[in-house]
């Protein structure tokens, strides 16, 4: 049975996601609703702008429908998805999830003439080599709670952590070539 993706589709870099998501031989469903959640085995909250994503969560009605189905099903929030995830931001404006025990800080990597992209070690992946991760204007994870495994580091800050089902990058994985860290992701999904 092919696996479904749920990707929230509300704003951000969501196509790229889908593309990898195809790729892997899974079925990408955009998720703009709640009932949208229904036939996903897992789910990826995508970069973006998280004040509008705040905004926009609220406006579909998705606040509740997101924590519900993330209680009994994977998720992946990569940058401004990871400040949607975390348990506390630094900004009043974006109301997050709280599906991971973290404390973040948005844009802590600097303005968007400051994003970068380097190589990151994730011997925990298939595959020989490293990871090119881009940052752009990225989230910085400022504290994890004891439950939280840190599995990337850079600069000796966690950039990619994860609680039980819930998992959290600081980077965007979706804008290369290298699918690994999908690969990760729907291993960890339903059929």
């Amino acid at each position: 049975m092919i696996k479904i993706i749920g990707i929230l589709a509300l704003q951000g870099d969501f196509a790229k996601h889908a593309e990898h998501i195809q790729k892997l031989g899974a079925l990408p469903r955009l998720v703009k609703k709640p009932a949208d959640l229904e036939p996903c085995g897992g789910l990826i909250i995508p970069g973006g702008e998280s004040t509008t994503m705040t905004k926009l969560i609220d406006c579909f009605g998705l606040h509740e429908p997101l924590r519900a189905f993330a209680r009994n099903h994977p998720v992946l929030g990569t940058c401004a998805g990871l400040i949607m995830v975390a348990r506390q931001v630094d900004d009043e404006r974006v109301k997050p999830l709280n599906l991971i025990d973290i404390a973040v800080s948005r844009n802590a990597y600097g303005r968007q003439i400051d994003s970068f992209s380097t190589e990151l070690s994730i011997p925990f992946l298939n595959g020989s080599g490293p990871f090119h991760a881009v940052f752009i204007r990225a989230p910085q994870i400022l504290a994890t709670g004891p439950e939280v495994e840190t599995l990337i580091e850079y600069n000796h800050q966690p950039v990619m952590v994860r609680n039980k089902q819930v998992i959290a990058l600081a980077f965007h994985p979706e804008l290369t070539d290298d699918s690994r860290i999908h690969e990760y992701f729907l291993k960890e999904c339903r059929e």
